[in-house]
């Protein structure tokens, strides 16, 4: 049966993308995740020291690059499965939407990342971000990758 455990945790983390790509003000977050989920985003661009947060700290980090972003987009490049393991590459774009701290409007965000997802029972119970960032492409610059 290790098969069809693995079959519905790949269709958890589709699910989970197509539900994120409407931005996070639109998920409902206790549909994905456990209440004691864990992420963990290791050292990259955005966050040198890296972080650690709980399901609320997950969801205010959301808002947050929400507020700042005017869109966003993922790219799934490979999904692999092992029990309750699921492991993620992709590819995510986002275009700033106000001059911010080191951003200015327009500036394009992309990074290639995987992630790590432990699934408990249907649900997230951990997730692991290792982002490699891109350099921001500013305002005016080539945008013929959009």
């Amino acid at each position: 049966m290790a098969g069809s455990e693995e079959a519905g945790n790949l269709a958890v983390i589709r699910g989970y993308y197509a539900a994120i790509a409407s931005g996070p003000a639109k998920l409902d977050w206790d549909q994905w995740f456990a209440p004691n989920v864990i992420q963990e985003e290791f050292p990259n661009r955005l966050l040198p020291a890296g972080t650690r947060r709980d399901l609320r700290g997950m969801q205010e980090a959301a808002q947050r690059g929400q507020a700042l972003l005017t869109e966003q987009k993922f790219e799934l490049l490979d999904l692999m499965a092992s029990g309750g393991k699921v492991m993620v590459e992709a590819e995510w774009r986002g275009r700033v939407a106000r001059d911010a701290g080191p951003f200015m409007a327009g500036t394009q965000m992309r990074t290639r990342f995987a992630q790590i997802f432990e699934l408990q029972n249907g649900k997230i119970v951990a997730v692991r971000n290792y982002d490699c960032f891109y350099p921001w492409e500013s305002p005016g610059a080539n945008q013929s990758q959009t």
